[in-house]
């Protein structure tokens, strides 16, 4: 079974930084690029950060373009982002999900062959 666990969400002043993880199962890790989706309530869910199975290519919305770095470790199948500068519209359940390598699509959730279940990111004074 394909397993996708997030972890790292919580509640954060604005301004402030959050480390999120997904740590993966199930699958050839490194045959996958990884990429970060979040859905606010009343929203669709939207593309947030990419990376490609060997780490050398990474893409971000312009939203978080600056504020936010993904990162994996093929070593422990874990894929990391580092979020900075956090504002409250970041607010939102953040997704781990993985597409076969050799997609391009990255920015469409619907090209993603699996899914975590998402941690809850709250920034608020």
């Amino acid at each position: 079974q394909v397993q996708l666990v997030e972890s790292g969400g919580g509640l954060v002043v604005p301004g402030g930084s959050l480390r999120l993880f997904c740590v993966t199962s199930g699958l050839t890790f490194r045959k996958y690029t990884m990429g970060w989706f979040r859905q606010a309530p009343g929203k669709e869910r939207e593309f947030v950060a990419a990376i490609t199975g060997n780490g050398t290519n990474t893409y971000y919305a312009n939203s978080v373009k600056g504020r936010f770095a993904i990162s994996r470790d093929n070593a422990d199948n874990v894929v990391r982002l580092q979020m900075s500068n956090l504002k409250p519209e970041d607010t939102a359940v953040y997704f781990c999900a993985a597409v076969a390598f050799g997609d391009t699509a990255y920015t469409r959730a619907a090209r993603y062959n699996y899914w975590g279940q998402g941690t809850q990111v709250t920034v608020s004074s």
